[in-house]
């Protein structure tokens, strides 16, 4: 039976920031992943790593911790990260209303780095394409990694520098008491850590069963200019964004934000939409999204969900655009928190994210967790 100090099960983001939260502690680690290369969650989002948008508190630091370790990931497994901070733009008085009161209220208090941006100074961006919009904040922490680039090359990092084992197309049956059982035979470890995203059926689902767990599935573009571009150099995100993330969501001037979407966008607050745009290192963008919240994932698209994100681009952006290419997004949802880490037996470990941070808090969650599991 082959022996490790670690074996992850799951290759995704999660599952990746434990393997190399373990390598880096000089432990033997294999890594056991039901895909060739994990083509879950973590290579189907925007690659936003959004610190300015996450709650006070837990996970604003989370967010903080990941943004040094995102960093300095890329820096030794050599793949692109842009760390031009955000635009949260303000397209009317009240979304300037929500981003006036976080500036006034809550940036310094909590340690935010950002600044209200004028439209004045907002005209001074991009040859004024973004003018039509009355502020913006800027965020200055925030990073975008291309992450359907990221993660092959993070895999190989892990694998070719770290000495990590994987073991792809492999499924884990059972991981208990030191040991995995796969399709490949059985492994021990002194520790297992399980990240099986939002698979609750197959692993400890004795665990997952009382948390009511869902998922959420969303619609995703990848888009060209068609016409003239302009060299957009971090992600953009509108008022929409800030009834979503916690940063912004419970204050007042939010809630009175949601009303109004609620009596003047309908569908856009049916459909969980709202504005997100990050640029790709080859010139495109990638627009969403949408959020459907249920038991499984439908497979099938609603075409007016992708004709409304694009009018939203559209009109954030003031350009034309043409759809290059379409994707559903699926993550774990709806849980007791925005992820769970689980003390299944004492040599097992599960964490699972239940909700869409997992680039922006998961590689310290990864962190945190090897180090109080092993003890350093």
């Amino acid at each position: 039976m082959k022996t490790f100090d670690a074996i992850v099960v799951g290759g995704g983001m999660l599952g990746m920031a434990h393997a190399w939260a373990c390598a880096r502690r000089g432990l033997s680690v294999a890594v056991v992943e039901r895909a060739r290369q994990a083509h879950g969650a973590t290579i189907r989002n925007f690659g936003q790593v959004l610190v300015t948008g996450q709650a006070p508190g837990v996970m604003a630091g989370l967010a903080r911790q990941t943004r040094a370790l995102w960093l300095r990931l890329a820096e030794g497994a050599g793949f692109h990260v842009r760390a031009n901070g955000s635009l949260v733009l303000a397209r009317t008085a009240h979304e300037r209303e929500v981003l006036e009161e976080f500036a006034g209220e809550r940036l310094q208090a909590e340690g935010y780095a950002a600044r209200l941006l004028s439209t004045r100074e907002l005209s001074h961006l991009y040859d004024g394409r973004l003018d039509h919009h009355c502020a913006a904040l800027q965020g200055f922490d925030d990073l975008q990694i291309y992450s359907r680039e990221a993660l092959p090359a993070i895999t190989r990092h892990l694998a070719e520098q770290l000495r990590v084992t994987l073991i792809n197309g492999t499924l884990a049956r059972r991981a208990e008491g030191g040991e995995v059982c796969t399709t490949a035979g059985t492994f021990r470890a002194r520790h297992v850590f399980v990240c099986p995203g939002h698979d609750y059926l197959t692993l400890w689902p004795e665990l997952f069963a009382p948390l009511g767990l869902e998922v959420s599935r969303l619609q995703m573009l990848r888009v060209a200019f068609d016409g003239r571009p302009f060299a957009l150099d971090r992600p953009l995100l509108t008022g929409l964004s800030c009834v979503h993330y916690g940063a912004f969501s419970d204050l007042p001037s939010a809630q009175r934000l949601r009303q109004v979407f609620e009596a003047r966008s309908p569908f856009l607050m049916k459909e969980g939409i709202h504005l997100l745009v990050s640029p790709t290192p080859h010139g495109e963008l990638i627009v969403g999204d949408s959020h459907r919240y249920g038991v499984d994932a439908p497979p099938f698209n609603d075409e007016a969900v992708d004709e409304a994100m694009l009018a939203l681009a559209t009109q954030a952006l003031g350009a034309r655009l043409r759809v290059v290419e379409r994707w559903q997004g699926v993550y774990g949802a709806h849980g007791p928190a925005p992820f769970s880490v689980l003390r299944a037996d004492p040599c097992t470990t599960v964490a699972v994210m239940h909700s869409g941070v997992g680039m922006t808090v998961g590689l310290a969650i990864g962190e945190n967790t090897v180090a109080e599991a092993l003890g350093h």
